[in-house]
């Protein structure tokens, strides 16, 4: 007797053959039978009628930061809503374990900081109470509706064992030793690897440089050959070239550490624009680079453009160009004084537009910018304008105008800007590159940077434009993208695919409808923090382990999610 059965579904199986009709019938969990539509006679506890829909493996994002949210969100959303079954987590160099009970507010701050997650929620949602990587692993197990598998982060190795001495020192022998061993215990119980982050985007809740940054070549060798003492497990790593291009020393390194470890390295993102086509092969280097050395590099991209929004008020990306910190980083009547300042602003459009600002320069064209959410009588009818427009009604530069409308909002007004790369030679640019063998769809970030971008909705954005919008590739090379692919990296064992038994992740979508709402703002984390979140449309249904998620965009309350465990749930996937 099977569990349920998929009846007269357009089968896409993640393999990137062709659709065809079929019944896909589930038992304890796993696919028990995949047969022409009509074919099977076995009974079923319960069936549906799939003609006219998509069946398609769960989708699995590579890249989130769902290792806080899990514990107030078990269903991962707004992943899981738009067809997502299977998050890594642990990225950057973040993760919460292992963890020092001492150390649980300066990792909450810096979760905050680095990651844009609410302070309040972090306080309030997560209990805090492991203090061993395995232990975090445990209390996740059983109470998560998504699979979820998790890097270790270096920052959370190196304060461990160092102590606040992690932010600025390097580790005696003894101290390495005890990351190491502290790595392999993880890696143990469970941990896909390592995470870490040399970005110097990435900061502490005190402004410094995170634990990570100040990681030595030796120290980051010895954790990667570590890595390669495991069954299953990967590397992942962020340097201050993965925003624009690699410097040669970057390269160097992270060549050294996949070779080192005998592991994949993936790190993110890489930003795909036709006004600046030296990015792409340069970044690619490096890939064809571990090749050669006997290791693997792979780049992720994301197949879409995720809008983020910024504002003079709060930290966001435009705190990041050079120069500009120092600026926003003052109290609100000083940073209006100073923004007002021609000289300032001169300066900091100059700053902005250097060579050192690397790929922020997307953000210094103010005149794309538009106006979302503003707070006062002055700016009433702006929301929904062009920057650009308004300064010409006004006779004004745009940043000028920009500075003006935020300082009439006491800095609150939320921002919007345009993408430069959405025109045509981009998106050829984008579908040329996808077909680099050590390219793979993710960086979505989902369970990050909460109230300033919605990357978690790519899956069915992507999708619904292949099927109905540029149609860079077809539907089944797309599903493959973004199921079969990832799986592959990871080495996960029995997912990926819709084949007789595997486990029975499944999505089921109409192709005529399936597409990502706009983001909109919701106040819905603990201590009433808010987020954007993103509907999804078109997405019929999703199982996880056979149980049903998600049925037409709503959580059921089902949690049949799993920890994924390396070696247990992913094989070792070879370099050579």
């Amino acid at each position: 007797m099977l569990d349920h059965l998929i009846k007269g579904a357009d089968l896409v199986d993640g393999t990137g053959a062709p659709v065809r009709k079929a019944d896909v019938g589930i038992r304890d969990g796993r696919i028990a039978v995949v047969a022409a539509a009509g074919a099977v006679t076995e009974g079923a506890r319960s069936s549906e009628d799939a003609d006219g829909l998509v069946l398609a493996p769960g989708f699995v994002d590579p890249h989130t930061h769902y290792d806080a949210q899990l514990f107030w969100d078990p269903y991962a959303t707004p992943s899981m809503n738009h067809g997502v079954t299977t998050v890594v987590g642990g990225n950057c160099g973040f993760t919460l374990a292992p963890l020092r009970p001492e150390d649980a507010d300066y990792t909450r701050r810096m979760m905050s900081k680095v990651e844009g997650m609410a302070l309040a929620a972090l306080e309030e949602g997560v209990d805090w109470s492991w203090r061993g990587f395995g232990e975090y692993l445990d209390a996740l197990e059983g109470r998560i509706a998504v699979n979820a598998g998790f890097m270790v982060g270096h920052c959370a190795l190196r304060r461990y064992v160092m102590g606040a001495e992690a932010v600025g020192g390097r580790p005696t022998e003894a101290q390495l030793g005890e990351m190491v061993r502290l790595l392999h215990e993880a890696m143990d119980a469970g941990a896909w690897g390592l995470s870490t982050t040399q970005s110097s985007t990435h900061s502490d809740g005190d402004g410094a440089p995170v634990a990570s940054r100040h990681a030595g070549p030796r120290e980051l060798l010895a954790l990667s050959r570590a890595v390669g003492e495991h069954e299953g497990t990967q590397i992942e790593a962020i340097v201050a070239g993965c925003l624009d291009q690699f410097a040669d020393a970057e390269i160097d390194l992270l060549v050294e550490m996949s070779v080192a470890a005998g592991r994949p390295l993936n790190w993110n993102v890489l930003t795909i624009d036709a006004a600046v086509p030296e990015r792409v092969p340069r970044q690619l280097l490096a890939s064809e680079r571990a090749r050669k050395a006997g290791g693997r590099i792979v780049a992720l991209t994301m197949p879409i453009l995720t809008p983020m929004n910024m504002s003079l008020g709060s930290f966001c990306a435009l705190n990041l160009i050079p120069g500009w910190g120092d600026v926003l980083g003052l109290p609100v009547d000083e940073r209006i004084a100073r923004l007002r300042d021609p000289a300032v602003r001169a300066e900091m459009l100059r700053r902005a537009d250097s060579k050192e600002a690397g790929v922020f320069r997307r953000l210094a064209d103010f005149g794309r910018y538009v106006i979302g959410d503003t707070y006062s009588p002055e700016n009433e009818g702006l929301t929904g304008r062009v920057v650009r427009d308004i300064a010409a009604e006004r006779g004004t530069d745009p940043f000028a105008c920009l500075v003006e409308i935020c300082a009439a909002d006491r800095l609150r007004t939320v921002l919007w800007p345009m993408p430069p790369d959405n025109d045509p030679a981009s998106w050829a640019l984008r579908r040329e590159t996808w077909e680099h063998e050590d390219v793979l769809l993710g960086g979505s970030d989902a369970g990050a940077h909460l109230d300033r971008m919605c990357g978690a909705p790519y899956t069915t954005r992507f999708i619904g434009d292949c099927l109905r919008g540029r149609k860079l590739v077809g539907l089944e090379r797309a599903v493959r993208m973004v199921s079969d692919d990832p799986a592959r990296l990871f080495g996960l064992r029995e997912r990926g695919r819709v084949a007789e038994g595997y486990h029975a992740d499944l999505v089921l979508f109409d192709p005529e409808r399936i597409d990502a709402g706009p983001a909109t703002l919701v106040h819905d984390l603990p201590g009433d923090s808010p987020r954007l979140d993103s509907r999804a449309v078109g997405i019929v249904s999703v199982r996880i382990n056979g149980v049903e998620t998600v049925r037409e965009d709503r959580v059921t309350g089902a949690v049949p999610g799993r920890v994924l465990r390396s070696g247990r749930d992913t094989r070792t996937v070879p370099t050579r």
